[in-house]
């Protein structure tokens, strides 16, 4: 798998100071945990999940979750285990036909709903477990990380010899960790557990659509989950526990859950970075988007990135190549990088950047010099003078081909 293969390596190279690199579910973990990205849901029900992904219905779909949770009613259990077997040994067939690669298979994961459907699952999927990189935990707490690790752990001590490690996503999402008076302790709870099972933890997740619904409320389409106190609170908190550098944990936002609303104010999605790209072709861009209600996913990107965080749960396919696009690294952003940790050998402490617009300080900013590396491992580094849009305007012209 590769971000964007979906371009023309025309349209690559004129895009792409650094081409992204290709990964798979037996690359190296934290590479993995980074290129999760933009995670697409899918409710285990779902009768084409293997047709979808042979198929690549969902171009440059990367990442996908197949949901036994809450995607599906409690009454729909066992059938939709049956159809996710079902549709998991579908495609195993059609990989040993070669009707799909394996440098073409998404990151795929499940979403379990106890530890105990996962012991279940890793007996009955047989030779189809070969197929995920790993499992996804809901309502996630402290009292639950043995329950769920130690089956994995279990799994990893034997799985048979080439088989991929299976990882495990917990999602925060509950009351002790939203609630004021329980969550610095339950995080730190949480963090003491994980620290147990690290080798197999390979995103943290933040559920805020369960965190919002405790207070009764729900984010409106003009504003970004960074918009409602409560929750800004509580995920500054989660970053400040498990977004440190000596921590080393990846954390994904949360879900944005329109793609498609009426507008009330006025689109905060800038004018300047189409125009400049594409001039008038780019204010027709920029209004799809606006028109699509996007720009507020794409501004609450913009606000992830800022806190720590790298990746999101999506629940639309219009929603994966906008996330994507978003995590591109900008070529003044890599030669920052570049050039702080190619200086750190003690000579200097701080130097001029090659933009020749801020100055770059080798000890505090080397931490971030390292993520921007390994973001551009993944999502390749744009050429001088391009931004997120030219890839945006990729998707544009693909769809209407």
């Amino acid at each position: 798998m590769r971000y964007f293969n979906y371009l023309t390596p025309d349209s690559a190279q004129s895009i792409f100071y650094r081409m992204p690199e290709p990964f798979n579910n037996g690359s190296d973990k934290e590479l993995i945990a980074h290129a999760v990205g933009a995670a697409l849901y899918m409710p285990a029900t779902k009768e084409t999940i293997a047709e979808d992904l042979v198929s690549s219905k969902h171009e440059g779909l990367v990442s996908v979750v197949i949901d036994l949770e809450d995607a599906i009613g409690d009454n729909q259990v066992h059938m939709a285990e049956q159809i996710l077997l079902r549709q998991l040994a579908k495609l195993e067939h059609s990989m040993q036909e070669g009707h799909l690669a394996w440098d073409k298979l998404p990151l795929l994961f499940v979403r379990v709903r106890s530890a105990l459907q996962l012991s279940s699952l890793l007996e009955r999927l047989g030779d189809s477990r070969y197929l995920l990189t790993g499992f996804v935990f809901p309502k996630f707490t402290p009292d639950m990380a043995s329950e769920y690790f130690d089956v994995l752990t279990a799994y990893n001590a034997n799985r048979p010899q080439g088989a991929s490690v299976l990882y495990g996503m917990p999602i925060l999402e509950t009351p002790e960790i939203i609630y004021l008076e329980s969550r610095s302790e339950t995080l730190h709870r949480l963090s003491e557990q994980l620290a147990l099972y690290k080798p197999y933890v390979l995103n943290v997740r933040i559920g805020a659509t369960d965190f919002s619904s405790l207070f009764g409320l729900r984010r409106s389409p003009d504003n970004t989950i960074y918009d409602i106190g409560v929750i800004r609170d509580c995920i500054a908190d989660i970053v400040n526990v498990f977004g440190r550098t000596s921590s080393g944990y990846v954390i994904s936002g949360p879900v944005w859950e329109y793609f498609k609303s009426d507008r009330l104010f006025k689109p905060q999605l800038r004018q300047t970075p189409f125009e400049e790209s594409m001039g008038y072709r780019g204010k027709l861009l920029r209004m799809s988007y606006v028109n699509r209600y996007e720009d507020g996913l794409l501004r609450e990107v913009a606000m992830d990135k800022e806190n720590g965080i790298a990746g999101k749960t999506i629940i639309h396919p219009s929603h994966i190549k906008p996330v994507q696009a978003m995590y591109v690294v900008t070529h003044e952003e890599y030669l920052d990088a570049l050039h702080i940790r190619e200086n750190d050998r003690g000579h200097l402490g701080v130097m001029g950047s090659a933009y020749a617009n801020k100055m770059n300080e080798i000890k505090p900013h080397l931490s971030w010099a390292n993520r921007i590396l390994m973001r551009a491992r993944i999502y390749g580094v744009l050429h001088e003078n391009q931004n997120y849009t030219c890839l945006l305007a990729e998707e544009r012209q693909s769809a209407t081909v």
